[in-house]
C-alpha cells in the first residue's frame, strides 16, 4: 500500500514506515501530524484518484528531528570586471516517519 501525498508544497511517494526529508515543518521533535492532501491512494491494486484530494483519506507521521542539508555554494563573477560574490545556503529539513495510511 503506498500514497502519494503533498507536504509542504511538494509531492510525495509514500509507505507505512519509511523514513524522508520534508522542508521545515513547525511542529516539535516527537509530535504527531495527520496529513489530509492525500492524493492518490493505492491498495493492492485498487487505486483512488483525488480531484484533487481523496476524500477520507489522511497519512499520519511522526516528527523524528529537524536538520540542515549540506551547504549549497553559490559564486557569481563577471570577467574583467573585479566583480565576485560569494554566498552559501543550507537548507533546514524535518525528517519524519510514516505511521499509518488511512484510505
Amino acid at each position: 500500500m503506498f500514497a502519494i501525498v503533498e507536504i509542504a508544497g511538494q509531492q510525495f511517494k509514500v509507505e507505512k514506515d519509511q523514513m524522508l526529508y520534508v522542508h521545515r515543518l513547525q511542529q516539535a521533535e516527537g509530535a504527531s501530524i495527520e496529513l489530509n492532501n492525500v492524493l492518490l491512494v493505492s491498495n493492492n491494486g485498487n487505486v483512488k484518484i483525488g480531484a484533487p484530494a481523496v476524500a477520507g483519506a489522511n497519512v499520519k507521521a511522526k516528527v523524528l528531528t529537524h536538520v540542515k542539508g549540506d551547504k549549497v555554494i553559490v559564486f557569481k563573477k563577471k570577467r574583467r570586471k573585479g566583480y565576485r560574490k560569494k554566498n552559501g545556503h543550507r537548507q533546514s529539513f524535518t525528517k519524519i516517519q510514516i505511521e499509518a495510511i488511512n484510505a
